[in-house]
């Protein structure tokens, strides 16, 4: 079994980070500056919004999702809302 130096890993881990799927927002298809002009993510919509809290229940970065800067700002009211009425939770259930 071969060994690796670190240099060796250094430049396994830039390739892969290289060949990694850009992400797309998921709310716009057609592209952000095609959306809908009162951009609305539904609060009630549980299933989504909890695929964009992270286990700990913070909300995860636009980097992280994917979504354009209008629809992160969205979800990040939907998320509050939806807290402030008990569907989503403040923090990780343990």
């Amino acid at each position: 079994m071969a060994t690796l130096t670190k240099a060796d890993i250094k430049k396994i881990r830039k390739r892969r980070a290289r060949l990694r799927k850009k992400l797309r927002c998921r709310f716009c298809p057609d592209g952000c500056d095609k959306s809908p002009r009162p951009v609305y993510v539904d609060y009630k919509d549980v299933r989504t919004l909890r695929s964009m809290l992270n286990r700990n229940g913070q909300i995860l970065s636009r980097r992280r999702t994917g979504n354009c800067a209008k629809y992160q700002h969205a979800v990040r009211r939907a998320i509050i809302r939806a807290r402030y009425i008990a569907l989503l939770p403040y923090i990780a259930e343990e």
